[in-house]
């Protein structure tokens, strides 16, 4: 990874951390709920409670948000291991608090699925892993270690064996479950955002290439003033020199390059964000400006533009759209980094419609992760990565690449040349992995679709 690409992931981890500001509100919410579920079962209930170690088993509760609340800023963001600590923390005084009013038998047993809740959203997976089994072994030793809840006569509110069991075996049920349930949609969520955050990079910098000729027509207008002082302040040394010929050949070198820098800022200001030219390009100069980066990486690419039986003869003039290049320069990447000689880019199109193929003489996709191919961080082609070991391999360039495409209108197909049934291409050679891309015409054409792109003679800048 790059270094800003180290800051990225650095800051996606860094923004997964929650405050500490919400774990002691949440501290304090039970710290209530304790309180007063002790308080009703006394008073109202007269069920006969250890109450000095309950209120401090509480107690201690109240000391540690309030030690949090004097060592620490309102914007203290808890790390990882912090995080493990509050909920390990909390999960141990609720089991002492359970331990002391009945065990199980309590109902309210039920809350030690919170911690585990908590830390499957929030934590990594070896740190809900151990908060998961601590919570286990915990709600089993409750289940035989704990002091017995007594009514006002001394009576002993035990539940029988079979439901103390039922109760014993439901909370570990719902510890996996919950816990595994939990931290899998998190993780999904995490990973679809930080793919999306990347693909936003992506477009944005293609969107900066693309712009760059814009930014070389500002620099050409906003350059003109400062030459044109040059010039003229060179004009008029070349007049007062006239006694020192050796000063006005210089005087004169400034303003002829004057001059130069003049006319290349003219010429490269036409070719600026005003120019008519650049908004399109024909179907294969836009493809082969998407492959030109990957040309020349030891494979071979064969380019192939037609149209179809029954299609226009002329080649369609498309919208030179980020979002078109960088998708289609991602599919050929990957055809070029899994091909074991060489790439086929096919572009057709009719009356309707425009389709690009990318096919490859690799091994093609694993058959059983055809339907997922496009997810971010899939790991895929894992036999490959002996030959290219530095290859991640996480699909985020499938994703980048299916999302860019899909938001220009196009729709993805993916499949194995080898597989029999698959019908994108007949060729018994292109046995590799298969990307076709197909857009409504009128959603990409440049001359007769939804967005035409104005045509006339560009306003060259005037210096």
């Amino acid at each position: 990874m790059t270094d800003s690409n180290t800051s990225l992931w650095r800051g996606q981890e860094r923004s997964t951390w929650i405050r500490l500001r919400t774990l002691i509100l949440l501290r304090w919410v039970a710290i209530i709920g304790q309180f007063t579920a002790i308080t009703v079962a006394q008073q109202y209930y007269h069920v006969q409670l250890e109450l000095a170690l309950c209120y401090f088993a509480i107690g201690v509760s109240v000391m540690g948000n309030l030690t949090a609340i004097l060592l620490f800023p309102e914007n203290k963001r808890l790390s990882e291991f912090e995080n493990f600590l509050m909920v390990l923390f909390d999960l141990l005084q609720l089991s002492i608090l359970l331990y002391l009013t009945g065990g199980l038998n309590n109902p309210f047993a039920l809350l030690l699925l919170g911690p585990v809740t908590i830390s499957a959203n929030v934590m990594s997976t070896r740190s809900t892993l151990i908060i998961g089994s601590v919570a286990v072994i915990l709600t089993t030793l409750l289940a035989q270690f704990h002091l017995p809840l007594r009514t006002e006569l001394g009576l002993v509110l035990d539940i029988p064996d079979i439901l103390l069991f039922g109760n014993w075996a439901a909370i570990i049920i719902a510890i996996v479950f919950i816990g595994a349930y939990s931290h899998r949609i998190s993780s999904e969520v995490q990973s679809m955002s930080e793919a999306l955050s990347a693909t936003h990079m992506a477009l944005a910098r293609e969107q900066k290439l693309t712009d760059l000729g814009g930014v070389v027509a500002a620099a050409a207008h906003e350059l003109g003033t400062p030459l044109a002082t040059i010039k003229l302040a060179s004009s008029e040394l070349i007049e007062e020199l006239e006694d020192r010929p050796e000063l006005k050949e210089d005087a004169a070198l400034i303003r002829e390059q004057a001059d130069r820098c003049r006319d290349i800022l003219r010429d490269m200001g036409r070719a600026g964000k005003d120019d008519l030219h650049l908004r399109q390009a024909p179907l294969s100069t836009v493809i082969h400006e998407a492959a030109e980066p990957h040309i020349n990486r030891g494979k071979v690419v064969y380019f192939d533009e037609g149209p179809v039986a029954d299609g226009d003869v002329q080649q369609p003039s498309i919208l030179r759209k980020p979002e078109i290049i960088h998708g289609l320069r991602n599919l050929i990447q990957n055809g070029v980094d899994f091909a074991k000689s060489t790439v086929w880019v096919e572009a057709e199109w009719t009356s309707d419609q425009i389709s690009v193929s990318i096919m490859d003489d690799g091994r093609g996709y694993p058959s059983h992760i055809i339907g997922r191919i496009g997810d971010p961080f899939m790991r895929r082609r894992r036999a490959d990565r002996s030959s290219r070991p530095e290859y991640e391999g996480m699909g985020l360039g499938l994703f980048i690449a299916k999302t860019l495409l899909e938001r220009s209108g196009a729709e993805l197909q993916f499949a194995n040349g080898a597989d029999p049934y698959q019908t994108l291409t007949d060729q018994p050679d292109r046995k590799g992995a298969i990307v076709h891309v197909i857009w409504p015409r009128k959603l990409i054409d440049a001359q007769t679709g939804d967005t035409p792109v104005p045509s006339g003679a560009n306003q060259p800048f005037q210096i």
